[in-house]
């Protein structure tokens, strides 16, 4: 996010004519650990490095030895079974002032399908909501939107990242491993995942991700500055955990000053391709468009 004239550095935004192929899913802390109602999750995300500094989770029987190897692989079919579905994707950003009142916001709706030949494709739903006052969104902040905030550690991803085993913990009463995930090097040009990933001890899927896309971009004239995030998968088939909901709340330190932002982005409305079924997670999910 590249700031306007008062926030010389912040979002700057631009519509992509030509999305990528959208990755899915990530998670949140315990402030964030509970589906969001609708807009008021006040509470700003603690960072990976202030969790593992602070309540580190339980130490317990050690993982097994290949578990990033297990964990890849798993995200590996969960990526290609959500690569055949459709879903609608809606993206709300706010700017919040000293006091948490909204004074700037950003909207959008578009439904990730396939065209008649069957490539991978987005279509906007309507007309986006264009309100920003001090934020301008990037390419960046587009590519995050893709690839970051529903971060999936797919096995071909596993020699740009270093992991290390935390710990234990228990996430909506499902015991899991908990993963810190950081890039060994950031090449110019690459969005990365640099946070936690809460995996499931019975089949080593991610359930929450929880981070920052990575690298923060200054220079002399500007700075595009990215928050932290919260990203929650729900279970689907019995197999796979898709990505419903990625929250943020955070303060972007620009020079000009700090900007407290707040994001949602919500998945819904799953249907796999070529069929009229649609899959709900329950509460989390917005209500279907007609």
């Amino acid at each position: 996010m590249r700031g306007t004239a008062a926030h010389a550095g912040m979002f700057f935004w631009r519509a992509y004519s030509s999305p990528d192929t959208l990755n899915p899913i990530q998670p949140a802390s315990k402030a964030a650990r509970n589906a969001p109602g609708v807009w008021c999750i006040g509470i700003i995300l603690a960072s990976p490095a202030a969790w593992i500094a602070g309540a580190a989770p339980a130490r317990g029987q050690e993982p097994p030895a290949d578990l990033v190897r297990r964990v890849a692989h798993a995200e590996t079919e969960t990526q290609h079974t959500r690569d055949h579905y459709t879903y609608r994707q809606s993206v709300t950003l706010e700017e919040l002032s000293d006091r948490g009142v909204r004074v700037g916001e950003y909207h959008e709706v578009r439904d990730v399908i396939f065209s008649p030949s069957e490539e991978r494709t987005e279509q906007m739903v309507g007309q986006p909501v264009l309100a920003l006052k001090n934020l301008k969104l990037t390419d960046e902040d587009f590519a995050d939107i893709r690839n970051i905030q529903p971060f999936v550690l797919v096995e071909e991803l596993l020699p740009i990242y270093e992991t290390k085993f935390r710990g234990e913990e228990k996430i909506d009463d499902t015991e899991c491993y908990v993963l810190q995930v950081r890039p060994r090097q950031i090449l110019s040009g690459q969005r990365l995942f640099d946070g936690l990933l809460w995996v499931k001890k019975d089949d080593f899927a991610i359930v929450r991700s929880e981070g920052q896309a990575v690298p923060q971009l200054r220079s002399m004239k500007q700075e595009n500055l990215f928050p932290r995030f919260t990203t929650v998968r729900r279970p689907f088939d019995g197999n796979h955990w898709f990505p419903v909901y990625t929250h943020a709340d955070d303060t972007l330190a620009f020079r000009t000053g700090p900007q407290r932002v707040r994001l949602m982005i919500r998945y819904s409305e799953y249907k796999k391709f070529g069929s009229e079924s649609t899959i709900t997670f329950g509460k989390d999910q917005e209500k279907p468009r007609r």
